[in-house]
């Protein structure tokens, strides 16, 4: 009887579960529940053959989030995904990248939180794909073929849909799994649909180079005169089984006065200007100081394009100012590390920097040196959808502008007073001077001998507490406060002993002869001595500090120490043939 309650506890508890489960999931459905009326699927070749996909979707209904995704071969070569308001491209969807969609396997999926609901239900989602899908014959470099997702792929049906694939207007079809360029309209998309798709196509333009932008590093430097230079570094590699000669490239608007060079600073040929209906490009040949650099499949190398942009960027009021700039326009490659960086005149002070656009995940900073300061941005994964306006307002004083010249006449001022101060000395005319000569050498005692090698021997010894009371310290077997009073004590008898040595050694060095070398020979070994002990001093803190290795660290040890104990032995020496003379 137990047994059956029991068993029909569960049943209940079970079914209940069940019951409310099912009717979550119906409320979430319904909270989420929309249709798509129309989805217009673009897939377009950009200029370093990463494929930009672009699903601009129509819903209706109120969805508060959206799953769309591609077969799941693709993800692997997914590069970036934006989703954005087709009537607002500055409007960013959060996106969640790489989710299961809707729990069926084989598909890579992105979740787009449409929050606010995007106007009229339209909007777009953005893939940017690698250019590995994209491959070029290496026989015939003018034969190219593309492995592209064919639809979209979604979890509820879409009534219609519209796909095409956008190539440079020189490209030919030649075969594919698709007949032509628009080769779908006005179509049903069920549930989940899965098609892959590819195209062999030939262009003998180059329109489309295989290559990578691994960095692009852009400085912009403001002078005081309110002229703007701009330095763009470029690092690439060549993807394409052809040898890569020269590159387009985007700069900023208005860009004068160009100039290439390597990165060793060896001059290239000025970049042709190529007008194209989208926009302003800029054709750099890899040729510099006569010498053609030609990158073979999978090198890199790098360039750098300086130019100069009008000053009409700034905008003045009295010590403020504001430069205003678009940083990425017409980019038709994918960027995979930018950094920018801006210079202003010396004693410009940084006051704001703002950033508007849609660049995502920006860094950003001042950083400053001796007189100057700087803004710095970092980022990742920029293309052609990728906007940033950065503005940053500094403040300057025109009175910085006589500095320098200031100081190169401080500096010219101070040469030239010496130089004079100088020649005046050379030149003056000699002034007899009387000196006072002895007539005859000092003679010495034995008890001055003897004095002066029991003061030495007692300051060695002083020196050797010295060192005993610092190492005792250092291991804690003395407290701070014993340590104190017995070194003050310590220091004020080897200050007595040092007067007393100085009158002993002059008395010494009076008597002259040999006397006098003896002197000039301890105080050479004592220089020496004190050298090497500074010099050990200074390899112990760079060996703690990491700059020196321990092999490093013990061979110069050893050779102080050799250095050291040399001038000891000569000062030993003098000291036993000293007190030999006493006696």
């Amino acid at each position: 009887m137990k047994r059956k309650s029991l068993t029909l506890a569960v049943w209940i508890a079970f079914s209940l579960t069940l019951v409310l489960n099912m009717l979550y999931v119906k409320n979430v459905r319904a909270h989420n529940a929309y249709t798509i009326e129309w989805v217009n699927h673009k897939v377009e070749v950009l200029q370093d053959g990463s494929i930009l996909v672009n699903d601009t979707i129509k819903v209706a209904g109120t969805p508060s989030s959206f799953l769309i995704g591609l077969p799941y071969k693709y993800g692997a070569h997914v590069l970036k995904c934006v989703a954005c308001s087709s009537c607002n491209p500055a409007q960013r969807y959060a996106v969640l990248t790489g989710v299961p969609l809707d729990g069926r396997m084989g598909f890579y999926g992105v979740n787009v939180s449409l929050n606010p609901t995007p106007e009229n239900g339209i909007f777009s989602v953005y893939f940017v794909l690698s250019n590995n899908l994209l491959r070029q014959d290496a026989r015939n470099t003018s034969l190219f073929t593309l492995d592209f997702p064919a639809y979209p792929s979604f979890t509820v049906k879409a009534s219609s849909c519209n796909a095409s694939l956008v190539l440079p207007t020189d490209a030919k079809y030649v075969s594919g799994k698709v007949s032509s360029y628009n080769y779908a309209v006005g179509v049903e998309l069920h549930p989940f649909t899965y098609e892959e798709a590819n195209v062999t196509f030939l262009l003998t333009t180059r329109e489309i180079q295989l290559f990578t932008v691994e960095e692009l590093k852009r400085e912009i430097t403001v002078a005081a005169n309110g002229e703007i230079k701009v330095s763009d570094s470029y690092h690439i590699r060549n993807q394409s089984p052809t040898e890569l000669s020269s590159i387009e490239i985007a700069l900023m608007p208005n860009a004068s006065d160009l100039t290439v060079e390597d990165e060793f600073g060896r001059k290239g040929k000025t970049p042709a200007i190529v007008e194209k209906r989208i926009g302003r490009f800029y054709r750099v040949e890899l040729t510099f100081a006569g010498r053609t650099l030609s990158l073979r499949s999978g090198e890199a190398a790098k360039f750098i394009v300086k130019y100069g942009i009008p000053s009409s960027f700034i905008v003045r009021s009295g010590k403020n100012v504001e430069i205003s700039l678009q940083m990425f326009q017409n980019l038709r490659y994918y960027v995979k590390n930018v950094e920018v960086t801006f210079t202003f005149p010396e004693g410009a002070k940084v006051v704001d920097l703002r950033l508007n656009g849609t660049s995502t995940d920006i860094i950003y900073g001042t950083s400053r040196e001796v007189f100057l300061e700087k803004a710095k941005l970092w980022t990742s994964g920029v293309f052609l959808l990728d906007s940033l306006e950065t503005k940053v307002f500094y403040t300057y004083s025109l009175l910085w502008l006589s500095f320098r010249p200031s100081l190169w006449a401080w500096a010219l001022a101070t040469f030239t007073c010496t130089v004079i101060a100088v020649w005046k000395k050379l030149h003056a005319k000699p002034v007899a001077v009387a000196v006072e000569v002895p007539t005859g050498a000092v003679r010495l005692t034995a008890e001055t001998l003897r004095s002066f090698v029991n003061a030495y021997e007692e300051k060695k010894k002083i020196m050797a507490e010295l060192k005993s009371l610092e190492a005792a310290v250092g291991k804690g077997r003395i407290p701070r406060r014993r340590y104190k009073v017995q070194r003050k004590t310590l220091e004020t008898r080897l200050a007595t002993l040092e007067r007393s040595l100085s009158e002993l050694k002059l008395r010494i060095r009076s008597a002259g002869g040999r006397y006098a070398d003896l002197m000039h020979q301890l105080e050479v070994a004592e220089t020496e001595v004190n050298e090497v002990e500074e010099d050990i001093r200074s390899i112990e803190a760079r060996h703690r500090r990491g700059e020196l290795t321990l092999e490093a660290y013990r061979r110069l040890l050893g050779e102080y120490q050799r250095r050291r104990e040399r001038a000891e032995t000569t000062i030993n020496g003098i000291l036993l043939r000293l007190r030999e003379e006493a006696h």
